[in-house]
């Protein structure tokens, strides 16, 4: 029987007439969102509730009253049933003073104590105890002012009178955090023999433990001493061996060299600090608004889901200055911590760099080379954010792309995030990539300077006021993607069934961890494309880019739009990749309203355009998802200069060409799947009446060259035309010069040239194509593939494989786009056989047959209506079939 002088359930159940009142005056000012919003599905009926709260006070103990009266839970003010308590609720810290008085810890375990002891003897006894979290002002909203944001929830308990200023300032962004129950029968029935003084210690301690543990992923973890950071850094054995290394080098004083390690540690550190973060989340929710029409993130709850109890490292794609601002906004203001941010050191400017340290950046030089100290430092520093939780963001592709595509990963931060790890895997790592797409981007015209050979604009504060003009600008809509994260044990388990004694030795690096970092690298650039975001000027750059002038008829331009977006829904590339919902004529009005594209009007039909100028910054957003185009691209190329091809044939040439297309696209199939992909393709294509499949399907065929089934072929070919005509620059740069003439540096030189040349001759539009970087990654592939190599004085070697390439190039190359490029590229007198275009025929094997009704077609006076309509629109003739 319980005992007889603990107080009766039925006494003093209500709140005092004091309290009730107190919560009735504090009502207008204080708004609660609960989480979960429904608490009490959590509880067990029939079982008595008592609360538990991180810090003793008035204000709390109001709000809880008031979230569990909302939520139809057991009033904290009540009696604890079958206890001495005379209320359901103790709190783990008090307050001493009353204005401006700060929290102790106070005596936790009594509470714990008296509970323990109303357990003993009565064995059918339990009690539920419910951790709750109570924040104020934990996310401001854009209504309310700067001031407030100072008062906005952090690590610091404030005394009274701040948490009065909180309440009044922010009551209205209240969060009440109802954590699972736990049964103190069950806890002490695991517990053993541990007395009641011990287990109430152990039970404090654990809370302790819990409300730190969410705190910390509500408003960040606590690291508002930079000082303790860079304490640790410096103490870590590591660095001191670093510092004394380095005294002995430059024959300096120990004193000296520490100092040296200090600053350098100063300057890379980052001095995170929660009234910055909250300041600044006003201040950027007024900028967005001038900025964008709005910011959609999609899959963020998947992500969020995946995130607890992992290290996060949050690995964007990196297209403009505004990704890590938008990043960090938005998890902000999404409730989740603020990663500390990876910056270029070039952006540690006056007045910018201080706010961007606070706000969790941290920053590094462009290289290390030369400077162990340095490396050894930034290891380190990297090595206890990773070990303290503090999750962390960082871009692989090193800078931000000027293409659109998505560039060559570097592994310098992930084979030191891979490396703390396997130093101290306490926490295991998870790596969330995310697709961050843009509808106009600030930077895009030093972008194409930067392309076209101007030098890149050293970023400086003069810079940045000048740049206050983008301001005058609307920039449509961003969307931030999570792809599918990637844990980094499965596949450190798969590299090495004892990698956990890799960590022993912290300057030990093991065979398999290059292989490691190379595979993650790749895995998350394919994780980030997965995630795409195609919004309405990717599917107008697809379509107009690929006319000779960057002109369509307003009808042709609606089927072809219609025809993309069936694409993408009928052969989805991953469940992550979103569309518009917007229909082809919202789109084109969308263009418009932009400034994308323009109307000219005529009464045989309207004409849409691009600009020379907007078209090669179209080219940008055309590239963003060319990757999702692949499949279908490489199809339609087929059919550029054959009429007829057998199935056979496409998928066999398919799955030699994959290699490369997959390295530059950073396409998720293997060359099984590829091929799978390709068949669902041409079925698809078939069904649409763009091909049509005789001999059982195993032969296909397309109409003549002037029907509009062969229109919208052409038009989605050219989306991927200009990667071979690149490849086709490489072998020809090659074989012209012969084996053993070029290193692999002079070659992408030639490339570089050649393709620079035919870019002024041609008037492409697509500064990419003579990217240097795309050169450098296809003879990269081809060294993978073996079919080219470097012989012992550094020069290029390849073997016959590379006619075989020149042979597969002609059936997708017109024989006037060959003579074009090996009449340009830079090489002795030899003309080898391999690139030589000739007259012939490609071999039967390739099933190559020459449209001559098309090309009867292109010779002839007359011209189509399609081709009438751009000649009025431009004023001059516009080819249509443009290399055909």
């Amino acid at each position: 029987m319980p005992n007889t002088t603990m107080v009766d359930s039925t006494v003093r159940r209500r709140a005092p007439w004091w309290f009730n009142l107190a919560g009735q005056l504090l009502q207008p000012w204080v708004r609660i969102r609960r989480d979960p919003a429904e608490p009490a599905a959590l509880l067990q009926p029939g079982v008595p509730v008592c609360y538990v709260i991180e810090r003793d006070g008035f204000s709390d103990a109001l709000i809880l009253q008031r979230a569990c009266r909302e939520a139809g839970l057991p009033s904290p003010m009540q009696p604890l049933a079958g206890t001495r308590r005379r209320r359901s609720v103790f709190a783990l810290t008090r307050r001493d003073g009353w204005l401006f008085g700060r929290s102790r810890k106070r005596a936790a375990g009594e509470p714990l104590r008296q509970l323990v002891h109303s357990l003993e003897g009565v064995p059918e006894l339990d009690v539920q105890v419910v951790p709750v979290a109570i924040y104020v002002g934990r996310a401001p909203s854009r209504e309310t002012g700067w001031f407030r944001v100072l008062f906005s929830e952090n690590w610091v308990m404030v005394g009274r009178f701040g948490r009065l200023l909180a309440l009044l300032l922010n009551g209205r962004d209240t969060v009440v955090h109802f954590s699972a129950p736990v049964s103190l029968r069950s806890v002490l029935e695991e517990s053993g023999e541990i007395g009641p003084e011990r287990f109430a210690r152990k039970i404090a301690r654990v809370l302790r433990i819990h409300f730190r543990r969410i705190r910390a992923a509500v408003i960040g973890p606590d690291l508002s001493h930079r000082r303790t950071v860079v304490d640790a850094v410096l103490a870590a054995e590591p660095v001191r061996a670093a510092i004394a290394a380095n005294a002995a080098k430059e024959k300096i004083s120990h004193a000296k060299a520490w100092r040296k390690a200090h600053k350098m540690l100063l300057e890379i550190a980052a001095d995170y600090s929660h009234p910055v973060v909250r300041s600044a989340s006003f201040v950027l929710s007024s900028f967005w608004n001038k900025l964008y029409d709005g910011i959609a993130m999609h899959h963020f709850d998947k992500a969020r889901a995946a995130a607890p109890g992992y290290e996060v490292v949050y690995v964007p794609s990196h297209r403009s200055h505004a990704d890590y601002l938008l990043m960090s906004y938005q998890l902000h203001v999404s409730g989740v911590v603020v990663p500390h941010i990876a910056a270029g050191v070039n952006l540690n400017l006056p007045v910018i760099g201080p706010i961007l340290r606070r706000g969790g950046a941290f920053f590094m030089r462009r290289s290390f080379t030369g400077n162990p100290l340095y490396s050894v430092v930034f290891k380190e520093y990297m090595a206890q954010l990773i070990d303290r939780g503090v999750p962390i963001e960082y871009f692989t592709e090193g800078t931000r792309s000027r293409t659109g595509r998505l560039l060559s990963p570097r592994g310098g931060l992930l084979s030191m995030t891979v490396r703390a790890f396997l130093r101290a895997p306490r926490r295991p790592v998870l790596f969330q990539p995310v697709y961050i797409g843009y509808e106009k981007l600030m930077e895009g015209n030093s972008y194409i300077g930067e392309l076209s050979g101007k030098p890149k604009e050293k970023e400086s504060l003069l810079g940045l006021l000048k740049g206050l003009k983008v301001l005058r600008q609307r920039y449509g809509h961003v969307a931030l993607n999570f792809g599918e994260p990637i844990e980094l044990t499965p596949l450190l388990d798969a590299a090495s069934s004892d990698w956990r004694s890799a960590g022993l030795d912290p300057e030990a690096k093991p065979e398999w961890l290059n292989a490691v970092v190379s595979q993650l690298a790749e895995k998350i650039q394919v994780n980030i494309n997965r995630a795409a975001d195609v919004n309405p000027i990717n599917l107008l750059a697809l379509a107009l880019l690929a006319t000779p002038k960057h002109a369509m008829a307003e009808n042709d331009l609606l089927v072809q739009l219609d025809l993309g977006k069936a694409l993408l829904e009928e052969l989805p590339y991953s469940d992550r990749v979103t569309l518009t919902p917007m229909n082809p004529a919202a789109i084109i009005a969308y263009g418009e309203q932009m400034g994308w594209i323009e109307r000219v009007q005529h009464p045989l039909g309207d004409v849409l355009t691009v600009s020379g100028e907007k078209a090669v910054l179209l080219s940008y957003f055309r590239n963003n998802v060319l990757h999702l185009m692949a499949s279908a691209a490489w199809v339609a190329c087929c059919f550029l200069n054959n009429r007829r091809m057998s199935r056979e044939a496409v998928l066999r040439l398919g799955g030699i060409v994959y290699p490369f297309i997959q390295g530059e696209l950073f396409l998720p199939w293997d060359e099984d799947d590829f091929k799978e992909q390709l068949q669902a393709t041409i079925d698809f294509l078939v069904r649409r009446g763009l091909l049509e499949s005789n001999n059982d399907g195993r032969s296909l065929e397309r109409s003549a060259g002037q029907e509009d089934s062969a229109f919208q072929l052409r038009v989605i070919a050219r989306s991927l035309i200009q990667a071979f005509e690149r490849y086709y620059i490489t072998i020809a740069a090659l074989a012209k010069n012969g084996p053993h003439t070029l290193t692999a540096s002079e070659l992408e030189n030639a490339c570089t040239l050649t393709a620079q040349r035919l870019g002024l001759l041609n008037e492409l539009s697509a500064p990419e194509f003579f990217d240097k970087a795309l050169f450098r990654g296809f003879i990269q592939k081809l060294r993978e593939r073996k079919v080219v190599w470097t012989d012992e004085n550094g020069k290029l070697d390849y073997d016959r494989a590379l006619e075989d390439l020149v042979r597969d190039a002609r059936v997708i190359l017109s024989r006037e786009v060959r003579h074009s490029i090996l009449k340009i590229t830079p090489g002795g007198d030899r003309e080898p056989a391999a690139v030589v275009p000739d007259d012939a025929s490609a071999s039967d094997l390739h099933q190559r047959h020459v449209d001559t009704e098309q090309q009867e077609h292109e010779r002839r006076t007359g011209i189509d209506r399609r081709h009438a309509e751009a000649d009025i629109a431009k004023q001059e003739p516009a080819r249509r079939d443009g290399a055909e």
